[in-house]
């Protein structure tokens, strides 16, 4: 009796070291899918810099559907009405890419600005926030230049990009025009 029982745990043992070698063993690091839209930004936040008051800053926030299932924007809210939002509005399906391009008007505006946009939508993390910072000073004023965003394209014509850059007493004076 005392050998059938030892010989029936070993089996048992046996068997569960095989089922524990088949079973997919994921590392540490491994990002699941998620059930459900799940919505990522390649990034949180955009530094503009300093501008002057008046100056319109416009950027556009990528983000990507890591999740299982089309992912829907219902609404950007704003903190204030100086920014205006525009977004991908058909479903983003999972593994695809939208934008939101957000636009600052700094009208009326002086000092360090945080302007947060908050995303709704059905994604399975809930509400998502960017946002546009940077300082706007006096029309006159020194300003520094936003900084330069990670890209390989140059312009190489006059007309694709107009920049005026004075340096006198040390200082770098830039105005920026839109394009």
């Amino acid at each position: 009796m005392k050998k059938a029982l030892i010989l029936a745990l070993s089996l048992s043992v046996m068997g569960l070291a095989a089922q524990a070698q088949t079973a997919a063993v994921q590392p540490a690091n491994a990002q699941t899918k998620v059930a459900g839209p799940q919505i990522q930004f390649e990034e949180m936040k955009y530094d503009f810099g300093s501008v002057h008051t008046g100056d319109v800053v416009e950027h556009t926030f990528k983000f990507k559907n890591v999740g299982t299932q089309p992912l829907i924007i219902s609404n950007i809210g704003v903190s204030c009405g100086c920014t205006t939002p525009e977004w991908t509005r058909d479903p983003v399906m999972p593994g695809k890419s939208g934008t939101i391009t957000a636009k600052f008007n700094s009208s009326g505006k002086f000092g360090m600005q945080n302007k947060v946009l908050t995303v709704e939508s059905n994604s399975i993390g809930g509400n998502a926030m960017v946002s546009l910072v940077g300082d706007v000073k006096e029309a006159g004023a020194t300003v520094s230049a936003a900084p330069a965003p990670a890209t390989t394209d140059v312009a190489t014509d006059a007309k694709d990009a107009k920049q005026k850059v004075k340096a006198g007493d040390n200082k770098i004076k830039a105005k920026k025009k839109a394009f």
